[in-house]
């Protein structure tokens, strides 16, 4: 789990609820640190602040989404600013929490997410019935 977001109190907030849950969390100042960060780290969930210095949250998730070995991570926005308001990178994001929020909501979210972030299999080596069994 990595947890981007240029205010140190919001940073900290957002990984002792995490670490309450059990989750392994890395935080970074901003985008230029996440992508900095990311390919160490190899974080299951990437969750980003909109407003920040240096690289914003709707460029570092275009970033993200543009690079083969992250675009099949998960990113959350969690901002103070509309899911609107965020530059048309709606997008690159997979999902957004208002600040603020409820711990249990961002539980929740980061638990969600993991459980979608499965690479895509090859192509041709999908189970027979797969999506039958997806669909009922």
């Amino acid at each position: 789990m990595l947890v981007v977001d240029d205010n140190k109190v919001i940073r900290q907030l957002i990984r002792v609820n995490l670490e309450l849950e059990g989750f392994e969390v890395v935080t970074a100042a901003d985008g230029v640190e996440c992508l900095d960060l990311v390919h160490r780290v190899l974080p299951d969930v990437i969750t980003l602040d909109v407003v920040m210095p240096r690289l914003d949250g709707p460029q570092t998730a275009a970033r993200l989404r543009s690079d083969p070995r992250t675009r099949h991570l998960p990113v959350a926005i969690i901002s103070a600013c509309t899911p609107y308001g965020t530059d048309g990178g709606a997008a690159e994001i997979d999902a957004f929490l208002a600040k603020p929020f409820e711990p249990t909501e961002l539980v929740r979210l980061v638990r969600r997410l993991m459980v979608r972030e499965e690479p895509p299999a090859p192509a041709g080596r999908r189970e027979a019935g797969t999506a039958e069994r997806a669909a009922g």
